[in-house]
C-alpha cells in the first residue's frame, strides 16, 4: 500500500528566468510575392541590452529558499455549460482554459548577513515592475517536498515566469513577541508537478 505524506520538510528555489515566453516571440514571416521577393526586408530586431539574460541588476537567485509557509498549488479548469434544445434534462460541459492560483510564500523577514538591515530583495522586485524602468526580471520556481530525515524529495512542483503580484509586510506587535512575517504572492505562467525517480 502506497505511504501517505504526513510530515515532511520543503524548500522553495525563485531561479531567474531565461524563458522569453510566448508573448516575446517575433511575429511570422509573410510570404512575400515573387516580384518582391528580391528586395530587401527590414533588418531582424533581435532583444536589445535589456532583453532576456541581460544584466540589469537584477540576481539569479531570490530569496533563501527559507520559506515558511506556501499555498497555491493548484489549478483549476474552466468547464462550459452548453445548453442544447430539445435536450432538457441534460447539459454539455466542455473543458476551457485552465486558471492558475497565484503562489503565496510566507517567511520571517531576514537580516542581512552583516547584521544591518532587514533583506530588501523581495520588495525591490516589485518597485522594479512598479518604476517601469524597463522589463521585470520574471523568476522560475521550484518547490520540493522532502521527506521526514530531509534526504529524499517526494514531490516536486516547478512554476514558471513568475512575477511579484503583492507583498506584504509583517504586522508588527510589540506586546505578542511573535517573528515578523513577510508575504510575497507570485502570478506566473504554468505550474507542473514533476515526476520526481
Amino acid at each position: 500500500m502506497p505511504e501517505l505524506v504526513q510530515t515532511f520538510r520543503f524548500r522553495v528555489r525563485l531561479t531567474r528566468s531565461a524563458a522569453p515566453g510566448r508573448t516575446a516571440a517575433p511575429p511570422p514571416d509573410i510570404p512575400r510575392p515573387p516580384s518582391e521577393a528580391a528586395a530587401p526586408g527590414p533588418a531582424a530586431v533581435g532583444p536589445g541590452p535589456a532583453g532576456p539574460g541581460a544584466p540589469d541588476g537584477a540576481p539569479d537567485r531570490l530569496g533563501d529558499g527559507g520559506f515558511q509557509e506556501c499555498a497555491g498549488l493548484a489549478l483549476e479548469a474552466d468547464v462550459r455549460e452548453y445548453l442544447q434544445g430539445g435536450a432538457n434534462d441534460e447539459v454539455v460541459r466542455r473543458a476551457g482554459r485552465v486558471r492558475l492560483q497565484p503562489i503565496v510564500l510566507k517567511r520571517g523577514m531576514l537580516i542581512a548577513a552583516d547584521g544591518g538591515s532587514a533583506d530588501t530583495g523581495l520588495w525591490d522586485w516589485l518597485h522594479g515592475m512598479v518604476a517601469g524602468g524597463g522589463p521585470v526580471p520574471r523568476y522560475d520556481g521550484d518547490v520540493e517536498v522532502l521527506d521526514p530525515a530531509g534526504r529524499r524529495v517526494v514531490a516536486h512542483w516547478t512554476f514558471v515566469r513568475g512575477l511579484p503580484l503583492k507583498i506584504t509586510g509583517p504586522t508588527l506587535n510589540a506586546r505578542t513577541g511573535e517573528i515578523a512575517v513577510e508575504e510575497l504572492h507570485i502570478a506566473h505562467e504554468g505550474l507542473r508537478l514533476e515526476r520526481t525517480p
